[in-house]
């Protein structure tokens, strides 16, 4: 039996990044196993023609090459402050410089030179408005790559580990083999065994409860994140033109009136489009755009953020529920005029025509958000909408448009060390499945954590 160095479990950015940090080792034995595709053979959005409608086709895969970023618009938020948790983990004064490695490893496979949001003064001024209207902006760096340009980012970077690394797709992790409290391998499903000095879980999104439960097998102590759970909004990309082109995704908070929740702005995609994700058999929500945008409209989410107390602590089950409760009602994702939630009627397909909005996701159900989310949702997301109006006047027009359910599944958070080691000595957990990450960069950044921990310790 082969034994390797390190063995990665997950090829998504997280993943990914620990490979390319190992690979600085020459002669380093590393073995990465994914249970999606290759880049090349995932059948989502990459491999459709952009000239046409993307989001009229259109599930993601979550799995495979990439991961979940595959096909995101591949925002690259360069904030320490936005996207993550690892402020929890290392100081700032650490994050930041390896913020900018991860970016400039990027922009090295392909990632375009632009970044927004450096206009400190013009920042400012929306800042002020924001507070004005109740909200609060956060500044953000942003580089964009687009969802036509993130997929060649990705075949750079594999290509590079040509020769360097064995891959093995189509294949998916059973257990976690352990001596004396030490990681020394992994089972696939398949039964087959393989053993390496060091491993390292990568699961991502897609995998967070593949993780929640290796994590209770192992019995390592684990903190339940809020689940995230809400709507995607679609409007005419004018009325929002004034602060996506300083920042390209205003990243906007407000605290509820009625109810005191956090709620917030999510993966904004000026003149993007609306996309259908498939998580282990639910349909959910999300959006994305290409590099020079690819519609008419711009595309939001709206999260409401919940942590819940004992008896009750099943986050991840909970966002599945009401994701379920819209596939049952609507068939799929289910789009909504505003008008028409407000009036407590459904929307038709001849209401939706009518209005000044055009979805880009063809194939949602029009439907009534109202018989899905629960009345402190509604209420949260409404009081949301009425506020960016202030802000940018035509968001809480009758003709925009609410999709539903979004939920995003990282609601498990491990206990790890700085280096991202779990409470089993050489077992490391990170990226967005850890509860670590909510995006691109520092799902990057804690791969690269992981790495160099493991490179000094393999000498």
């Amino acid at each position: 039996m082969k034994t390797y160095d390190a063995i990665i479990v997950g090829a998504g950015p997280a993943g990914i990044f620990t490979v390319l940090e190992l690979t600085r080792k020459e002669g380093a034995k590393v073995l990465l196993l994914e249970k999606g595709e290759d880049i090349d053979q995932r059948s989502s959005l990459g491999n459709l023609d952009h000239s046409a409608e993307v989001g009229n086709s259109s599930v993601a895969d979550l799995s495979g090459w990439g991961g979940a970023g595959m096909y995101s618009d591949g925002k690259l938020t360069l904030s320490p402050d936005v996207g993550g948790f690892l402020h929890n983990f290392i100081d700032v004064k650490e994050l930041t410089p390896l913020m900018e490695y991860v970016d400039d490893s990027y922009l090295r496979f392909g990632a375009p030179e632009k970044v927004y949001g450096l206009d400190v003064e013009e920042v400012r001024k929306l800042q002020e408005r924001a507070e004005k209207c109740d909200l609060k902006l956060l500044p953000t760096r942003i580089r964009h790559m687009g969802t036509d340009r993130c997929p060649q980012v990705l075949r750079n970077i594999k290509e590079s580990l040509q020769d360097k690394v064995d891959i093995r797709f189509k294949t998916s992790v059973r257990d976690i083999v352990l001596e004396r409290n030490k990681a020394v391998g992994v089972v696939d499903e398949k039964g087959e065994e393989y053993r390496g000095k060091y491993v390292v879980l990568a699961p991502g999104r897609q995998g967070a409860e593949w993780l929640s439960g290796v994590s209770e097998q192992l019995g390592l102590s684990t903190v339940s994140n809020p689940v995230d759970i809400g709507v995607r909004v679609e409007l005419r990309g004018s009325v929002l033109k004034e602060l996506t082109d300083v920042t390209y995704e205003p990243k906007l908070l407000f605290t509820s009136r009625h109810f005191d929740d956090r709620v917030r702005t999510f993966c904004m995609n000026p003149y993007g489009e609306v996309i259908k994700e498939v998580y282990n058999g639910v349909s959910t929500v999300n959006g994305h755009s290409l590099e020079n945008g690819n519609s008419d409209n711009t595309n939001f989410a709206i999260l409401v953020s919940t942590s819940f107390t004992e008896p009750f602590n099943e986050p991840i089950s909970y966002g599945k529920y009401i994701a379920r409760l819209a596939n049952f009602l609507g068939e799929g994702v289910i789009v909504q005029r505003l008008g028409d939630l407000l009036k407590g009627r459904r929307s038709t397909k001849e209401r939706v025509a009518r209005g000044a909005v055009k979805p880009t996701l063809q194939e949602a159900t029009p439907g009534d958000l109202s018989f899905v989310l629960p009345y402190r949702y509604l209420t949260d997301i409404l009081e949301m909408l009425t506020a960016m109006d202030k802000l940018a006047p035509g968001v809480y027009s009758r003709h925009t448009l609410i999709y539903g359910v979004e939920v995003k599944f990282y609601s498990m958070k491990l206990a790890l060390s700085s280096s991202m080691e779990t409470q089993v000595q050489n077992l490391f957990a990170i990226g967005d499945g850890a509860g670590v990450s909510r995006g691109v960069v520092q799902s990057s950044a804690s791969g690269v954590l992981a790495g160099k921990e493991i490179l000094r310790r393999l000498g």
